[in-house]
């Protein structure tokens, strides 16, 4: 199997945020359309900050993952984290999530990412997939948020 990945363009705009919405149903975001839609669109429009790729045909995609860049001293360059990563439930577990993953890991070394970080619930079953991939817990650290829109 070979699961195609396309970086989302302004034409996948409205198939992605069907897509974005199901995943924020599916995992208790609350988000209104307005909001999802000032998130997604300058990313389909070049922003350097981040990139949204389709996960199967483009006419008929099965998925996405969002992944923002940044800076990290501590790792040496440019790093990137996956903000959200869903595939639709019917097509879940086949391996087509893994096979884009790896294929995107791969593609974004050899653009020079130094490293790939991602939020994900401790006991996840998914979490499996995650070290076969590469990712560890990072067991001295831990995510903390502040969210400057409501503070």
């Amino acid at each position: 199997m070979k699961t195609k990945l396309h970086m989302a363009r302004i034409e996948d705009l409205e198939r992605l945020l069907g897509m974005v919405a199901a995943f924020h149903a599916e995992f208790g975001i609350v988000q209104d359309d307005e909001t999802r839609l000032a998130a997604v669109l300058p990313l389909l429009e070049g922003s350097p900050l981040g990139v949204v790729y389709i996960l199967g045909p483009r006419n008929a995609p099965v998925g996405y993952v969002a992944i923002s860049f940044g800076w990290s001293i501590e790792l040496g360059g440019i790093d990137g984290y996956i903000d959200e990563f869903w595939v639709r439930p019917a097509v879940r577990n086949k391996g087509m999530g893994g096979e884009a993953l790896s294929a995107l890991i791969r593609a974004l070394k050899d653009a020079g990412v130094r490293a790939l970080h991602l939020e994900v619930e401790r006991e996840s079953p998914v979490n499996k997939l995650y070290e076969r991939l590469g990712f560890e817990k990072r067991e001295k650290y831990c995510l903390m948020t502040s969210d400057l829109a409501r503070a």
